[in-house]
């Protein structure tokens, strides 16, 4: 029984993953090109301690929106 809620917490995980991974590269989130277009991004690239925060930040985010409001 306890590896049933195992997989299917890794299974939640896997989804939020793969929503992040759509996310990010539809928004550009995390790349150095997030924040520019039609020239007027800002000067310099993001810097990667940055990117790997923005990135965590949304995993988080997707993870909410998978697993839904707690009862």
């Amino acid at each position: 029984m306890a590896m049933e809620g195992n997989i299917g917490a890794r299974r939640t995980e896997d989804i939020a993953l793969d929503l992040l991974k759509f996310i990010a590269g539809t928004t550009h989130v995390g790349t150095k090109a997030a924040g520019s277009g039609l020239g007027f991004g800002v000067a310099g690239a993001t810097k990667p301690e940055d990117q790997v925060t923005q990135l965590l930040e949304l995993y988080g985010r997707c993870r909410q929106a998978v697993e839904g409001p707690v009862k």
